[in-house]
């Protein structure tokens, strides 16, 4: 049991993480001291013009941006295994799920139009199963409380139950809507200067808020209980190394508040979450196989833990006290436990056994 206990503690200490990405030194300066339009204004300003791929080359983008650590397709829409290079849309089938995997515009294209650059614009297209893309068609992001369809990770199809909208929306599993939000704050961000003319019932129709009510209450719901993931913060280095840009919400969660949320009013500090070196913060995660619980041994206080599988999908979330977890979770396996306290949020490996 002790040789056990001292391999869990060894191999939860091999990798930690700061899962906040790293753009480049007083890459946000200039949005310094900002609130709401202006904020998001010199935003624009920054990660404007992306050096975007061809639609043709997103195939070899996605090698690049979404593949999994067994180097698997990364699909937020299904749980099937997809292979880059063999297992792309080649214009055939579709008709279920698993057969195939295409170019998934999560901010549909006919909202802008089919122009460009949005066309290509990485930071919203994602490789996802091409018969539930199909299915999600050009829909809304929403919640629905009686779906007309379920697939195979969960996802969902029906009429809104959320406050504002009533019309058929898509729901994708909870471990990915922050990705999604932060998606839209970046497309609605990055396009400032022609959003106005976009078509969407998530749309308002101008540059500032750009994003109507209801979507802004839903958006920033799922901003705030889904936090940035590792996957996000990879995700956004690639797509960086790509098309030159970053989405500032991945790199500055909080600027969603000062934007469109609890924070409006108030001046965005960059110092407030200015990239922290992870050597900083020494941190420890012990498992105790007895009683089940997870010791955080750290001078970092976290108040609140997400635990993923390997698919991405929560499997247990809650507060923390006193750095102390209490686990629900009892199936051997390995696992990514994400802690996370106001300003910081790191990542580690976490090993059930």
């Amino acid at each position: 049991m002790k040789n056990k206990y001292i391999l869990n503690l060894l191999f939860c200490a091999l990798i930690s993480i700061n899962i906040f990405a790293q753009p480049s030194a007083n890459y946000y300066n200039s949005a310094n001291g900002l609130t709401e339009g202006a904020l998001k204004t010199a935003l624009y300003q920054i990660i404007k013009n992306p050096g975007v791929t061809s639609y043709a080359g997103l195939w070899n983008s996605f090698e690049q941006t979404d593949k999994k650590p067994d180097g698997t397709v990364w699909d937020m829409y299904s749980n099937c295994t997809f292979h880059f290079g063999v297992d792309q849309d080649f214009g055939v089938g579709g008709s279920a799920e698993c057969q195939y995997f295409n170019r998934e515009h999560s901010f549909p294209k006919s909202w802008f139009n089919d122009e460009t650059p949005m066309y290509s614009d990485l930071f919203h297209l994602y490789p996802t199963d091409k018969y539930v893309n199909g299915q999600r068609g050009n829909l809304p992001f929403g919640e629905t409380a009686n779906p007309t369809n379920t697939y195979g990770n969960g996802s969902k199809r029906g009429n809104s139950s959320f406050a504002g909208y009533s019309g058929t929306v898509f729901e994708p599993i909870d471990t990915y809507k922050g990705d999604f939000a932060r998606t839209y704050f970046y497309m609605v961000t990055c396009y400032e200067n022609i959003v106005k003319n976009w078509n969407s019932e998530h749309l308002a129709g101008n540059s500032y808020p750009a994003l109507n009510t209801w979507s802004v209450n839903l958006l920033l719901k799922w901003h705030r209980q889904d936090p940035v993931s590792q996957k996000e913060t990879d995700r956004n280095n690639a797509v960086e190394n790509i098309q030159h840009n970053r989405n500032p919400f991945i790199d500055r969660p909080e600027l969603a508040e000062y934007i469109w949320g609890n924070k409006k009013g108030e001046a965005w500090n960059v110092a407030i979450t200015q990239n922290i070196d992870i050597q900083s913060i020494p941190l420890n995660i012990i498992f105790n196989n007895e009683n089940k619980t997870v010791q955080i041994v750290s001078e970092q206080q976290f108040n609140s833990f997400i635990i993923n599988n390997l698919n991405g999908q929560i499997i247990e979330k809650g507060n923390i006290e006193n750095n102390v977890i209490k686990l629900k979770t009892s199936a051997k396996g390995l696992y990514f436990i994400t802690l996370n306290s106001e300003n910081v949020h790191l990542t580690k490996k976490l090993v059930i056994n």
